[in-house]
């Protein structure tokens, strides 16, 4: 399996094994991390699986859709390397990818 590395809120950090038949979102979400609500469950359609990627996987993956875009739009934290977690396919050629679980807005 291929690893996930989350970090919270508060900065700590956790490896896990992601599931690379899930999205990021999933595999955070079943890992226990509370804090990223995934209200949705990744429907696209509320924002609550904003995370920020590091730089050196940003560029690595499929451009976001337009629909994702709009929704983080409305977050107050949004960056260069923000993204809906429920919109990346975990697979294992993103195996150490390296996400921040985003502010909450």
């Amino acid at each position: 399996m291929a690893k996930l590395i989350v970090v919270t809120r508060d900065g700590t950090e956790k490896v896990i094994e992601g599931d690379t038949g899930l999205s990021v979102m999933e595999n955070i979400r079943d890992a226990g991390f509370d804090e990223l609500l995934a209200l949705c469950g990744g429907c696209c359609s509320c924002a609550t699986c904003h995370v920020h990627l590091d730089d050196g996987f940003a560029n690595d993956l499929p451009p976001m859709s337009e629909d994702e875009n709009d929704l983080l739009d409305s977050s107050a934290f949004r960056n260069e390397t923000s993204r809906l977690s429920c919109q990346i396919r975990f697979s294992e050629a993103l195996d150490g990818l390296r996400v921040t679980i985003a502010p909450e807005d």
